[in-house]
């Protein structure tokens, strides 16, 4: 009896290629906290954003800047320049929030909302170049567009 050949699920390309995402998930740190320091990162340019967590005193600067290496390391794998990567988005969303209980005078308790994260870092490919050289593509289009002007 032959083995019936099996009709393989055609492979799913992402809407856009050029655009890489990392996600952390249950940061013990409420998202309030975290979205002051993303809103200091957004629209950067990669390596500049780097600099600036860096020199953050925060706690979620920490978590993010963890979160940015590794969304950079996706694109690296992917294949994108690192000098041209922008950071195209960043959300800090609720995640589970852990409810305890703090024992207060006369028998009474308070709640306590120990609130969880979820951080979404997207990097995209810009068109300019971050520091150093530019590479040779970039410098042939220039000279053909002076060429052209004179």
């Amino acid at each position: 009896m032959a083995k019936k050949e099996e009709k393989k699920a055609p492979t799913v390309v992402a809407p856009n290629p050029r655009r890489v995402k990392a996600i952390t998930k249950y940061l013990r740190i409420a998202p309030r906290k975290v979205r002051v320091v993303l809103g200091t990162i957004k629209k950067r340019p990669v390596m500049e954003a780097m600099g600036v967590l860096s020199l953050l005193n925060k706690k979620g600067a920490v978590m993010a800047l963890k979160t940015l290496k590794s969304a950079v390391a996706n694109a690296k794998n992917l294949g994108l320049d690192e000098k041209r990567l922008i950071v195209a988005d960043v959300r800090a969303d609720g995640g589970p929030v852990l409810k305890r209980f703090l024992t207060r005078s006369m028998g009474r308790a308070d709640r306590l909302l120990k609130r969880t994260t979820h951080l979404t870092v997207v990097v995209c490919e810009g068109t300019k170049f971050w520091g150093g050289t530019m590479p040779e593509d970039a410098k042939a289009k220039q000279k053909k567009k002076a060429a052209s002007a004179a």
